[in-house]
């Protein structure tokens, strides 16, 4: 059984409310939906059997009209003719034709009625349309979001993550024990003949370096002294 009983029920509907009650809201917007398509099919199809019917009765109606006009020739025929009886004849047969083109009218009319009203239920049930397709896909991206944030947390907090990160701990261990071992190799080594010469050139410069300040400083005071 549908949601909905008809189209007037749907027009009526609040989206919002039937998917805080359901029990499952995606399966829910997927059944309201599917409804009101299906809803919607059955009422443009009322729609074209109206249209074609219309245009079946102004077919109709042509040819009565044709009728009358035939008629009223005929009697026109009949009394130029002194022939009163076949006149009073035709014009009765062109009353016939008029009046069944009137009353076939008056159907054209209702069936005019119809259709404005299935128009105006289409233009409402293409709206409740769009709003529940509307609701699917935000309700569609706020379970896609949760699912996501439910995937990320078991991630983290499961064990393989657990996992993954000890192992990290033990490949940095390996690495601190082979930096260790490396530096080892450099403990206790004197250092080299080139070495010895490169710190006495070093030491060479610096003493240069030296000098040359004092003596800035030196020079310095003593025009601070004959300036005074």
């Amino acid at each position: 059984m549908g949601i909905f009983s008809r189209t007037r029920d749907i027009v009526a509907a609040n989206v919002t409310d039937l998917l805080d009650k359901a029990e499952d809201p995606a399966k829910m917007i997927r059944m309201i939906i599917m409804e009101m398509e299906e809803t919607l099919v059955e009422v443009r199809a009322s729609a074209a059997r109206t249209i074609a019917d219309q245009k079946e009765l102004r077919r109709s109606i042509i040819k009565l009209e044709q009728s009358a006009t035939v008629w009223e020739e005929k009697a026109e025929l009949a009394l130029s003719k002194d022939r009163e009886d076949l006149a009073k004849a035709a014009l009765l047969e062109k009353q016939k034709a008029a009046g069944g083109a009137s009353q076939l009218q008056a159907e054209v009319d209702l069936l005019n009625d119809s259709l404005g009203t299935y128009e105006e239920d289409i233009q409402k049930l293409e709206s409740k349309l769009r709003e529940a397709r509307a609701r699917q896909g935000a309700l569609l991206q706020r379970l896609e979001t949760a699912n996501n944030r439910v995937r990320v947390r078991s991630l983290l907090r499961g064990g393989k993550t657990q996992e993954a990160f000890s192992r990290f701990d033990v490949l940095e261990r390996r690495v601190d024990d082979a930096e260790g071992r490396a530096d080892a190799w450099g403990l206790g080594e004197e250092d080299s003949l080139d070495d010895k010469f490169a710190e006495l050139q070093a030491d060479d410069a610096v003493e240069a370096e030296l000098a040359q300040m004092k003596s800035r400083l030196t020079h310095r005071k003593s025009n601070e002294t004959t300036e005074g």
